[in-house]
């Protein structure tokens, strides 16, 4: 059973999905895979500890200040080459980028190959199912351009000037 809880953040609602013990989810209103991987309706949840931990790191990134991903318990739903794909987002520091080519090289080495395509690594980050917590935004093109986000391209900007990201 699956329970959620709406945030209100600068930039938009957010909807926070938790199974109890985990967040499982944290997408914007009308996000593109909004609750993907989720099964199931969920519940209204918000005094779920899970949910009022996640608020208050949410609360503190939008503060200004650089909450620890390790606070929370987080369980994205996705299989393994994605659950792999989210690890190395949240290898990715506060105010730091990565291109989408940089992330393949390192999915190929992990995986012994020579290459792997960046369009399958933007497929992973496309759907990562919680954002910000897992930092997605913080992907861009080859050329440095702000390309895809599931939230939207003026969510992308807006968070990476948040953390300080000249764009």
């Amino acid at each position: 059973m699956y329970y959620g809880s709406e945030y209100d953040s600068p930039i938009g609602k957010m909807i926070l999905v938790s199974d109890k013990e985990n967040l499982v989810g944290a997408w914007f209103e009308g996000q593109k895979y909004f609750g993907n991987g989720i099964k199931e309706k969920w519940r209204p949840g918000s005094k779920l500890s899970v949910l009022q931990e996640t608020e208050e790191w949410l609360d503190a990134y939008f503060a200004g200040k650089k909450p620890e991903r390790s606070q929370l318990m987080l369980a994205p739903v996705g299989g393994d080459f994605r659950q792999e794909i989210w690890k190395i987002l949240c290898g990715i520091p506060y105010g730091e980028t990565i291109t989408y080519g940089e992330i393949a090289r390192q999915m190929a080495r992990k995986m012994g190959r020579k290459t792997m395509s960046a369009q399958a690594v933007g497929g992973a980050v496309g759907h990562n199912p919680i954002s910000i917590l897992i930092p997605c935004h913080r992907v861009l093109g080859a050329d440095g351009s702000l390309t895809g986000y599931a939230g939207g391209i003026e969510k992308k900007e807006w968070l990476l000037r948040h953390e300080g990201v000249k764009i």
